[in-house]
């Protein structure tokens, strides 16, 4: 590498040479490192927990969506009443309220 005859890669060299020399220099870098090392550490953490939170909002909204279908079922092939079918569904009353008057429309 001695033999470069490149000047970009001369003068690269050369400020390398330069910087490793000075103590102060190799803190600082040794500092910066640090600092882009803990901020992709925190972005890592930062997408791990925002995935988690996706996966639990998609859970919900699968169950949620479960339940709708099984009242809206029961509100077309039973005669039951809307408390009873939102005991079964896992519905407030006012939910199997509005479906039924969806399946109305």
């Amino acid at each position: 590498m001695a033999k470069v005859a490149h000047e970009p890669v001369k003068r690269a060299m050369s400020r390398i040479r330069d910087l490793s020399a000075d103590e102060e220099a190799r803190r600082l870098a040794f500092v910066r490192e640090r600092a882009l090392r803990d901020e992709v550490s925190l972005l890592n953490e930062a997408k791990r927990e925002g995935r988690e939170e996706g996966r639990e909002e998609g859970r919900e909204e699968g169950e949620r969506l479960h339940a709708e279908k099984t009242a809206r079922n029961l509100i077309a092939r039973t005669e039951m009443d809307d408390a009873m079918i939102a005991e079964i569904a896992g519905l407030s009353i006012d939910e199997v309220v509005r479906l039924r008057g969806e399946a109305k429309h």
